[in-house]
Order: structure tokens, then sequence, then C-alpha cells
């Protein structure tokens, strides 16, 4: 498995192009070798390609905006191959960080069209979960299970959120056997406690999650892009905090 970088950790750095060549570098220079694409400032595809080389990076998936997924899908697919990535992503369905059923169905019904045509034009659609979607449906099912319901393996992969799993009580090794070959693209952050009985993200490592057992499980169920994330760094330089986890996976042996 290949250990790459979330660039929403550092997305305040990302706010302009120059700022956004700066920060591939910089994340280039820790030793990552592989990228998500994500809330960073607008780009060119062909800019995009050409600062990912000058960094001897490769992007391994994106967050796109809703709009453009459902708007502009084949402008989306061409763009993703002009760079060189296959997985199409979506950071959480549209409904401010929420769902329901009227949210999860109107979901369902926008995005299947577009989730098509991204799989018939050779491309991957990735959902990334946070705690939310463990919760349940009037019926009873959780909406996460709904989700995997409604979409073939082949069709919806999920983008599993190590720490929104573990938040929202659910165990993210027995989530990574039921999402086995939807996982290729996992986000990894860590979970620490506080002194007043709440928690915070971590990096990879300084937290209390065991990631030697769940590293082993995404293994075993296909996982192929590890990815490092951290929302919030709590006034810590984000990449001190992405070379923080950078060292412990390759302590690792990763």
């Amino acid at each position: 498995m290949v250990i790459g970088a979330q660039l929403y950790t550092v997305r305040d750095f990302a706010k302009d192009l120059d700022g956004f060549a700066e920060t591939l570098k910089k994340v280039a220079d820790i030793g990552y070798q592989t990228v998500q694409v994500s809330g960073t400032c607008d780009f060119e595809a062909e800019w995009l390609r050409e600062q990912l080389y000058a960094n001897g990076l490769s992007c391994v998936l994106t967050h796109t905006k809703p709009a453009d997924i459902l708007e502009k899908t084949d402008t989306v697919c061409q763009n993703h191959d002009i760079f060189g990535c296959r997985n199409i992503g979506l950071g959480a369905m549209p409904g401010g960080g929420k769902v329901t059923d009227e949210i999860y169905d109107k979901f369902v019904a926008d995005f299947t069209p577009a989730i098509e045509k991204i799989n018939a034009s050779g491309h991957k659609f990735f959902y990334h979960n946070h705690a939310f979607e463990f919760t349940r449906s009037h019926d009873g099912k959780l909406f996460m299970d709904k989700l995997l319901e409604a979409f073939p393996p082949e069709m919806l992969g999920i983008t599993l959120d190590t720490y929104w799993v573990q938040f929202a009580g659910a165990d993210v090794c027995d989530w990574l056997t039921k999402m086995k070959n939807r996982v290729e693209c996992i986000h990894l952050k860590d979970m620490v406690a506080t002194f007043n009985n709440k928690n915070r993200m971590a990096p990879v490592g300084q937290g209390n999650m065991n990631f030697e057992k769940i590293i082993a499980a995404a293994e075993q169920v296909g996982g192929q892009y590890l990815l490092v994330e951290q929302d919030d760094c709590y006034e810590e330089d984000p990449f001190v905090c992405l070379k923080k986890s950078y060292d412990y996976l390759k302590s690792m042996g990763l």
C-alpha cells in the first residue's frame, strides 16, 4: 500500500496557484509521492498535471464539487484523465452535514446517472463518509448500509475515514471488511482523548486508534492508498502534522 497526503489538511496554504504549487513541493519534500486533491483553489487540469510531474507526485483521488459531478460529468472525467487520476471523489452528500431519508433518497436519485457515466468512462466514484452516515433511517437501517446496498462495489468506492467511523462508535476493521473491494482509498487520521472527556484529531500514531490492526485489515480487503488527513491541527503547523504521520507510517514498514 502507498502512503499519500490528503491536501485538505493543508488547504489554508493552497488558496491560490502560487500557494498550491508551494504546498505540493512541501508535501513532496516530506516524502509523500501521492496526494488527494481536496479543498484547494480552482485550477486548470493541465496546470495540475505539470505541478504533479515537477514534484514527482501522482494524484490518486479528488474531492470534486457536487455541482460539477452532476452538471459537468464528462468534463470532470476528461480533466481527471489529463492529470492522471482514475478516482473521482465526493466529500459528503449534499445536506449540510446531516442525513435524513429525504436527503438520502435525493442523493441516490440525483447522483446515480452521474455515477453510471463516471463508471462507463473508466473512472470510479468514491464517497467519503463522516459520522452521520452511521445514523439510522426510518426503516432501522444505517444509512451507510443503505448506500452499500444501492450501488455495487464496481460503481461505488468508499473513502473510509477511520476517524469518523471511530467517532460514530463503529468498529473500523469491521467496516473495512464489510466494504471489501470498495476501499482502495482510505483516510487515516488518529483520535486522541482530552481531559474534559472529549476527543480531537491527531497525527497518525499520536492518538489511541489501533493502526497496526487497521492497516492489516485494509490490506486484506484491497486497500491501495492510505491517505493521511487531519482536518484540524489545533494551531500546530499542518505540514509538521503530515510529517509526523508520514514518519510513523514509514516506521511501520510502509
